[in-house]
């Protein structure tokens, strides 16, 4: 997928560090990004995000900072203030999460100090003189101000939060406060985006996300799904009422359709970039939604 993202020029490619989630294997997420960059020779690679919380500033700041050695001038690193799993799973991390999730605007602060030129105190080695650049992730206003306070670029996770969206970009905007890494507001929102030859072929191949999101509800623990004829018989009205909400800003449907809703969304939130999530079961039918999408891309800029 990465070397297909890199084929039809696509800027970054970002892995979420999720924990004990059977379809998502980007746990050890700087292992992964290594193996992305290996195969890769000018794509930008990242993390969308690290959950600062689930680790101290010095082991990430190791990390990103050996990643940006190896890979120079293509690691992005996107942090996020969630733990990414369940509670039990959190407690297994073996960090106080009440005092991690308090102290994460310290911990921002001091990550990006080990990656920048400082020699005193403890050093990130390989990381201290990399400047791997940071980008500050939420779903809520929190991390909003946070961007702003710190003059970071802002990523909006809209593809699965999107009631706060305006909200959020508005206040990051009014409030942000130049920085070396940013001297202007950049912003970044999440959507997903399922393209194929036509709009019924697409519907069909979202039925997988969907139903991902059903079985979240309910709390299943479950592989991506297969895509399905019908939602009929799986969700209640309830369960698709919120799906449907949730997945309000996921473009679905041919070139055509997915051009207009693309040109709607960016003119709504004058977004800068957009990062997408392919939830496509089938690794063919993803590609192609991969490159159908570069070609959307290229006709609406």
């Amino acid at each position: 997928m990465v070397m297909a993202a890199e084929e039809h020029n696509y800027a970054r490619f970002w892995l979420a560090e999720h924990h004990g989630m059977a379809g998502v294997a980007s746990s050890a997420t700087s292992v992964v990004l290594s193996h992305l960059g290996a195969a890769t020779s000018k794509i930008r690679i990242g993390s969308g995000g690290v959950m600062l919380p689930n680790h101290s500033p010095l082991v990430i700041a190791e990390q990103f900072g050996t990643l940006a050695e190896l890979y120079p001038n293509r690691i992005d690193l996107g942090l996020g203030r969630a733990p990414g799993t369940d509670m039990q799973t959190a407690r297994a991390l073996r960090r106080n999460m009440d005092a991690s999730v308090d102290s994460y605007p310290d911990d921002v602060l001091e990550l990006q100090r080990l990656l920048g030129d400082e020699e005193r105190g403890v050093l990130a080695v390989p990381g201290r003189g990399t400047h791997v650049p940071l980008w500050m992730l939420g779903s809520s206003l929190y991390s909003a101000q946070v961007a702003a306070e710190f003059g970071l670029p802002y990523s909006f996770a809209s593809h699965f939060a999107p009631d706060q969206l305006i909200q959020a970009l508005t206040l990051y905007r009014r409030n942000f406060k130049p920085s070396d890494q940013c001297p202007q507001p950049h912003t970044m929102a999440g959507v997903m985006a399922v393209v194929a030859d036509t709009d019924e072929e697409a519907r069909y191949l979202f039925t997988s996300a969907q139903q991902q999101f059903v079985n979240l509800r309910r709390n299943r623990n479950r592989p991506f799904a297969k895509p399905v004829d019908t939602m009929d018989g799986i969700w209640t009205p309830s369960e698709k009422h919120m799906v449907e909400h949730m997945l309000q800003y996921a473009m679905v449907g041919s070139k055509e359709s997915v051009a207009f809703q693309l040109s709607s969304f960016i003119e709504s939130t004058k977004v800068d970039e957009l990062i997408i999530s392919m939830p496509v079961h089938n690794a063919d039918a993803r590609l192609t939604s991969l490159r159908l999408m570069a070609e959307v891309r290229d006709s609406v800029s």
